[in-house]
């Protein structure tokens, strides 16, 4: 199958482009929103092909459109002249989570039929309102880079992108808090300006890193912290689960689901995860059995093996 893919979410696509098709990736001038191409932090195969709208108007028609955004249908029949859904199978994938008030979350999607939404959690799904469209869940799949966690250093990380900007959707405040007991170290794009605005990650910003680079600095830390107040679900939190690394999670979104008991602390008690990163801290062994529970359950549960099967399912039946 050709599908046509924006690179919108990094760690999304890795997991997506693993599959057994050709994936055409829309590369603009610039690599701008509308055409960043191929990854350059993420090791993605040679099955991942850039194409330009000049490219996708002349022969590389697709045999599905995977839209990610409400700008992308738009895209999609200006660049080649077809309408999603109706002159191309269409899906819509939705990573995120309602904004604004209760009332107002309608999908953009909700008054057609021709165009499945797939939400990437159950949690999203029963959020919105998605009206007439029709409805789908895949959840989340992560790559196994096997049981790399040590826990070496009793401090614990974070995967942030942007954390001042979305200080608050991220939980920031909340993250500063658990920091003035046990320090952390946060990972990501644009976290320079942290400690300015957050004084206790003064010493633990660290710029973007290359994802295999990432994934090593965070399994030689003793546990990873996921403070998100409203996300769909991070994927970084089920890939520190996959490494072998316990979690502290703010109990919002998908997450109370996503984390079981024993693999770490859920709570929308503060207080509870300044307690467990003590704790954990201070005892090696208890956080290496949390992040063995935490990475069976995230195989389990989030492997790309399931993920992957239930994506074929999706499109085989949409084509």
């Amino acid at each position: 199958m050709r599908i046509l893919v924006w690179h919108v979410h990094g760690s999304w696509m890795t997991a997506f482009v693993q599959g057994a098709h050709e994936y055409l990736v829309p590369v603009v001038p610039g690599r701008g929103p509308d055409g960043r191409g191929r990854a350059d932090t993420w090791d993605w195969p040679s099955s991942v092909v850039e194409v330009t709208p000049e490219q996708l108007r002349a022969d590389e028609r697709p045999d599905v459109v995977l839209l990610q955004r409400p700008e992308d249908t738009e895209l999609l029949e200006r660049w080649t002249g077809l309408r999603a859904g109706v002159d191309v199978p269409a899906v819509h994938v939705e990573h995120n989570t309602p904004r604004g008030d209760v009332d107002d979350w309608r999908h953009p999607l909700a008054g057609q039929t021709r165009i499945p939404v797939a939400h990437v959690t159950h949690f999203n799904a029963s959020a919105w309102d998605n009206g007439r469209a029709p409805v789908h869940v895949i959840e989340h799949g992560v790559l196994d880079h096997g049981h790399t966690w040590t826990g070496v250093h009793p401090r614990l990380s974070m995967s942030v992108n942007e954390p001042v900007r979305r200080s608050r959707v991220a939980g920031m405040d909340l993250a500063a808090r658990v920091a003035q007991q046990v320090p952390v170290d946060v990972y990501g794009m644009k976290v320079d300006a942290l400690a300015s605005h957050l004084p206790a990650f003064a010493g633990g910003e660290h710029a973007d890193l290359p994802q295999h680079e990432l994934h090593a600095r965070m399994a030689d830390h003793r546990a990873y912290l996921h403070t998100y107040r409203w996300t769909s679900l991070g994927l970084s939190l089920l890939e520190a689960m996959t490494l072998g690394s316990p979690v502290l999670v703010l109990a919002a979104t998908a997450a109370p689901e996503a984390v079981p008991p024993s693999a770490g602390v859920v709570s929308s008690d503060v207080r509870e995860l300044v307690s467990a990163a003590r704790r954990l801290a201070d005892d090696h062994e208890q956080a290496a059995a949390m992040g063995a529970a935490a990475r069976a359950h995230a195989l389990k549960h989030f492997g790309v093996d399931r993920f992957l099967s239930d994506w074929n399912q999706l499109l085989e039946g949409v084509v």
